[in-house]
């Protein structure tokens, strides 16, 4: 089952097919003179995946407003949909990160086998404890897992003991934690109880993981708490997750760092740990804004990526991290912000493989700084597109995604069949 005509696709493909194959050809000739076969290259880059969180195809915004868009998903069927448009456009992104109760179902046998209708499976579920919900009988104003009040933290152990056995359902293997619990003030919360209780909270949650699943404690150094967050950084993420036990790893989102800070050091460190969990792919110019993968600083995802290849090729035990986009589309359609960040995701993975790992061992041990530094970034400025359209193009995807999402009508067909989403009020998501 695919939601867009593929013979569309197929004639938009046959007019560039002569081109990528030429253009292909040409570049495997350039890395051949680097001792560079771009053959495994592109089976690398071919089965890389990066799951779709549920909650980007619909139209973010800020804390200011948010402005919808047409033809936005009305429930988790019409979100699948829209996944299953960006899967078939790109062919990259297999898995659907879903979050709970947004995406909350009757019949999760018939969400599943719709999923898998569109070639689709589901990646890691996503708790949500940092807002309160119709019916909740404890607020979440003050705190969720690390809450002063039992009954509170009670309350949000439980929606995630549900969130996994959803998963379980869906065949997820991993539960994705995030709390907004922290202070504004100076005095507020008392800093070691709180850790306190959220490992208190964690480790009921901990307990109840099936076998085979991972859970990814994320970190966000503020918002909505702007003076303290229980889980600030990578070094509380790392001390719960060791606390916990080796199914609890940290899970990274580039947006929720402070300014300048070097998260490339930061993925090595955790790769070191074995307590890498995965990544949240987004990017940011002030803070957490959520931006489309790449857009402000392509050549940070690559030195992550560098890392990342690193451990791979070097066989770190247990390196398993998982990957998605996480991201707020306030001004674009974000069917065509998620093919793009995808696609920006697989080139810098590419680009990535192509680092001269001998010769960068080697410039290291030799303290060699600039060529070292050089060997990177002829990696980086390197166009891989060829490689990047040819992988499309075997797998029936489109060569162009964005130009034959914009001609295949999709936005307009949906925006006549959904009701218009009311505006005014903010959110990130």
């Amino acid at each position: 089952m695919k939601p867009l005509d593929q013979t569309l696709i197929d004639a938009h493909n046959d007019k560039l097919r002569r081109h990528v194959l030429n253009d292909y050809e040409h570049l495997g000739e350039q890395l051949a003179r680097r001792h560079i076969d771009i053959e495994p290259v592109r089976a690398q880059v071919a089965a890389f995946g990066v799951a779709i969180p549920s909650w980007g195809v619909g139209t973010g915004g800020t804390r200011f407003a948010r402005f919808p868009g047409p033809g936005e998903p009305r429930h988790v069927f019409d979100k699948l949909a829209d996944c299953a448009v960006i899967h078939q456009l790109g062919r990259a992104t297999p898995t659907v990160s879903l979050h709970i109760p947004w995406d909350k179902t009757s019949d999760w046998r018939e969400l599943r086998e719709t999923a898998a209708g569109y070639g689709l499976a589901f990646d890691a579920m996503n708790s949500n404890t940092f807002s309160d919900q119709p019916g909740q009988a404890h607020s979440y104003k003050f705190g969720s897992l690390t809450h002063t009040d039992a009954a509170t933290r009670a309350q949000a152990v439980a929606h995630n003991l549900e969130c996994i056995e959803i998963g379980q359902a869906l065949g997820s293997q991993a539960l994705t934690v995030w709390v907004g619990d922290g202070s504004n003030f100076p005095g507020q919360q008392h800093f070691r109880r709180a850790f306190d209780r959220y490992l208190e909270s964690t480790r009921q949650i901990y307990a109840a993981l099936p076998a085979g699943w991972r859970m990814f404690l994320e970190h966000k150094i503020c918002e909505p708490a702007f003076y303290s967050t229980v889980i600030q950084d990578w070094g509380s993420s790392l001390q719960a997750a060791t606390a916990l036990g080796p199914q609890a790893q940290c899970l990274v989102d580039l947006g929720h760092h402070a300014p300048n800070v070097n998260i490339e050091l930061i993925v090595a460190r955790l790769v070191a740990a074995g307590k890498l969990a995965g990544f949240h792919f987004n990017d940011s110019k002030y803070g957490d804004d959520d931006l489309d993968a790449g857009s402000v600083s392509p050549y940070r995802l690559f030195l992550v990526f560098n890392e990342l290849v690193a451990a791979a090729h070097e066989r770190v035990p247990g390196f398993d991290p998982a990957y998605m986009l996480d991201q707020s589309h306030n001004l674009t359609d974000p069917i065509e912000s998620l093919i793009d960040s995808a696609e920006q995701v697989q080139r810098s993975y590419a680009q990535a493989l192509l680092v001269d790992r001998a010769a960068l061992d080697a410039a290291q041990q030799a303290n060699d700084a600039l060529a070292a530094t050089r060997l990177l970034k002829r990696a980086f400025q390197t166009d891989v597109s060829p490689i990047l359209q040819r992988v499309r193009l075997d797998a029936g995807a489109a060569v162009e995604p964005v130009a034959a999402y914009r001609a295949s009508g999709w936005r307009q067909r949906v925006a006549q069949e959904r009701p218009a989403s009311a505006g005014g009020g903010g959110g990130i998501v």
